[in-house]
């Protein structure tokens, strides 16, 4: 994808990176949350709102940042387009490009924790995190094994089929990946036959 063979290296990473990037900010996090004084309770409610929140912060990078569609003479944008998004799309069995890689997924964070951090109350954000971030890796990691593994039943298979209608009918709907919540809320999903 690139000529630079550093930039290449950038832009792949095995599925497990995640865990070993992010598994220590949950757990960090949450000994700030308890250390500054948010209870078990308090933490529990904001760990929920967070993962809530993950789920429409998903659907709209899905949706309004990765399907962007760039002005046909920004050669540029085009390129970058498929850089973040269309070389997925593109070879959707690529293992090595199917979660983000640390040198997006980490500024990405680390945009979400100040914006979070200037939005909520003080200390708040270390309870809210966790569940933000928990969310993320359910993300990352279930869009791997949609790509990898065969789901016989179950809420998976429902899930892992509105993905690969994503995929394989229509990229323009379906833009839930680890759920289809918002595509039913915003009428994105796939009509049933």
């Amino acid at each position: 994808m690139f000529k630079s063979n550093f930039l290449e290296v950038l832009s792949k990473v095995h599925f497990t990176v995640p865990l070993y990037i992010f598994v220590p900010v949950i757990i960090y996090s949450t000994y700030l949350a308890f250390t500054n004084g948010i209870d078990f309770i308090k933490y529990v409610e904001l760990f929920i709102l967070g993962l809530f929140i993950w789920t429409i912060t998903e659907y709209i990078m899905h949706r309004f940042v990765f399907h962007l569609k760039p002005n046909e003479n920004w050669e540029w944008a085009k390129r970058l387009h498929f850089i973040m998004h269309g070389v997925h799309h593109d070879y959707p069995s690529d293992a090595k490009r199917l979660v983000l890689p640390p040198s997006l997924s980490i500024p990405l964070a680390t945009a979400f924790f100040f914006l979070f951090k200037a939005i909520l109350p003080v200390n708040y954000v270390f309870g809210f995190f966790p569940g933000f971030i928990l969310g993320y890796l359910f993300y990352d990691l279930s869009h791997y094994a949609m790509h990898h593994f065969n789901f016989k039943s179950g809420l998976f298979k429902k899930i892992k089929q509105h993905h690969m209608l994503h995929h394989y009918q229509d990229p323009d709907r379906g833009y839930g990946v680890s759920s289809p919540l918002w595509d039913k809320i915003f009428r994105s999903g796939f009509l049933k036959k």
